[in-house]
């Protein structure tokens, strides 16, 4: 249990760290919006992110790992998609490829350096 909400406190702070930095980004709600956000991020990287890997591997591979950027736009993006869905609106303006693209730059980095002073116990 420490584990998943060491995660979930992760997430919340890369994606706000994210609606802060980027100016295409919204995140029209509380701080439970926020929470529900990471959620669901984090529920979308669990399930769909290694298939999605799997699938595209040679393209990861020729491409040197940047087509790893293009999977974190999506899914980010999907996120936004879910998220506005269960009403926890986190919008996505015009261009929504770019804004996709660094939202999920600045996560995907925050996440990383908070991974590794957040230690999470994987026993």
């Amino acid at each position: 249990m420490k584990r998943f909400i060491t995660r979930l406190v992760i997430n919340a702070i890369a994606i706000a760290v994210a609606v802060y930095i980027v100016p295409g980004i919204d995140l029209g709600g509380k701080l439970s919006s926020l929470l529900w956000l990471a959620f669901i991020f984090g529920l979308i990287n669990a399930i769909l992110r290694p298939i999605i890997k799997f699938f595209t591997l040679p393209l990861i591979l020729v491409t040197l790992g940047l087509f790893s950027l293009l999977i974190n736009t999506f899914l980010f993006w999907l996120t936004s998609v879910v998220g506005q869905g269960f009403g926890v609106g986190l919008s996505i303006a015009a261009p929504v490829f770019w804004n996709s693209l660094l939202g999920g730059l600045v996560v995907s980095i925050v996440t990383m350096i908070l991974s590794i002073f957040l230690k999470d116990d994987k026993k």
